[in-house]
């Protein structure tokens, strides 16, 4: 009877979820509609950067070599690396002429900020003040990600088309081991899961979030927001200033990105692993109470379904196998969509269970990491919860 109840309550969630979680599987959610404006705004490009030699071959070039018709510059903030990646962006800039770049070195952190946040800082400072007028734009983008030679410009038109404070495209990440894969595409949807692209959109709309890799802010609305200060504090750093500049009264938009990839390779579940479990635990705000119900949403949602269509013959009863079957169906049916966005193929779809108890593990091994003092640990650095610092 237990696992009955069970399995028809997870098909009522796969009914709910598929019907009014803002079409949250869709995966057609790019771009607004956008026209060329009549003076291209000036822009400053910040990459922050840590340790990133290995991948700065294959994403600097790219911004150095953005096609746009306003005035823009490339700032990479050297964020304490150990491997040579400033040197190595100088010599990038000069092999590959372009854009100029400009590389700062701000130093440790101070208390109470991410290394990342840190680095931003620094670099929407100097973007500011090295001219006589500060940039309209700023383009804030993880050295890990490639721009097509008019990624800029495609930012720039949707955001002064739609009157767009934000404007931030979820960069397709890489899927080449098996790993990635398994992995990698149902990272993507249940991020959508959670932050529905199509409410984030609304302008009345109430949730926040974007994608890191690839932010166009506008510089008016990152000073009336106060940011980096007023997150500097925030592990999840992009939802944060999401929600900073939703709250300040900007217009924010987040989509799925065409033209605009990470280069990042994760070739075991290792790498996956420590890329996710840095932050879980951050995500549900460090607390016990909604880490429990986490694991128990995910069991119900995801593992219910495939153990009560398994085991509803085995014990005579149809009605569990039934509805098990039919929430693995729309469990597998809504993630498909996301698999063709990643060419990945359809057979991928029924394996999402065992992906989601994948994730459950490092959800729970990421607070497991929090108390035992390393928790949200990323290149040698770990962070306490904002609370504590």
């Amino acid at each position: 009877m237990g696992l009955l109840c069970a399995a028809c309550a997870s098909l009522v969630v796969w009914i709910w979820l598929t019907l009014a979680q803002g079409m949250f599987w869709r995966t057609d959610v790019r771009l607004p509609p956008r026209s060329a404006p009549a003076r291209w705004p000036s822009v400053a490009i910040v990459v922050p950067a840590r340790d990133e030699a290995e991948v700065l071959p294959c994403s600097l070039p790219s911004l150095i070599a953005q096609d746009y018709p306003g005035e823009a510059e490339v700032i990479l903030v050297d964020d304490g690396s150990t491997d040579g990646t400033g040197a190595l962006a100088l010599r990038l800039a000069r092999e590959h002429p372009g854009l100029p770049l400009t590389v700062v070195s701000p130093g440790e952190p101070e208390p109470g900020w991410t290394g990342k946040l840190w680095a931003l800082r620094h670099g929407i400072a100097l973007a500011r003040s090295a001219h006589a007028t500060e940039p309209e734009y700023l383009l804030l983008t993880d050295a890990d990600i490639a721009h097509e030679p008019d990624s800029l410009r495609e930012l720039v038109a949707a955001a002064t088309s739609a009157e767009l404070d934000l404007v931030s495209q979820m960069a397709r990440l890489r899927v080449v081991s098996l790993w990635e894969r398994l992995v990698v595409p149902a990272f993507v949807y249940f991020f959508a899961q959670l932050y529905p692209f199509r409410r984030i959109n609304r302008p009345t709309g109430r949730t926040a979030a974007a994608a890191g890799g690839c932010v166009l802010l506008r510089t008016e609305a990152a000073v009336r927001a106060g940011v980096p200060e007023s997150i500097r504090q925030a592990v999840i750093d992009d939802v944060s200033l999401a929600r900073a500049v939703r709250r300040s009264g900007g217009r924010i938009w987040l989509g799925l990105a065409e033209r605009v990839d990470s280069v990042r390779p994760y070739p075991a579940l290792a790498d996956l692993w420590r890329m996710i479990s840095r932050s879980a635990y951050a995500q549900l705000r460090h607390q016990p109470l909604l880490l429990a119900g986490t694991v128990a949403g995910l069991v119900l949602v995801y593992l219910v379904p495939p153990v009560a269509l398994l085991a509803g013959p085995a014990t005579g009863h149809a009605v569990t196998a039934w509805a098990g079957g039919l929430a693995w169906l729309l469990m597998a049916g809504t993630y498909l969509p996301m698999l063709r966005y990643y060419r990945q193929p359809a057979v991928l779809a029924p394996l999402l269970p065992l992906t989601a108890l994948l994730y459950l593990l490092m959800t729970v091994d990421s607070a497991a990491q929090h108390y035992r003092g390393r928790g949200a640990a990323w290149k040698g650095r770990t962070y306490a919860r904002p609370s504590d610092a």
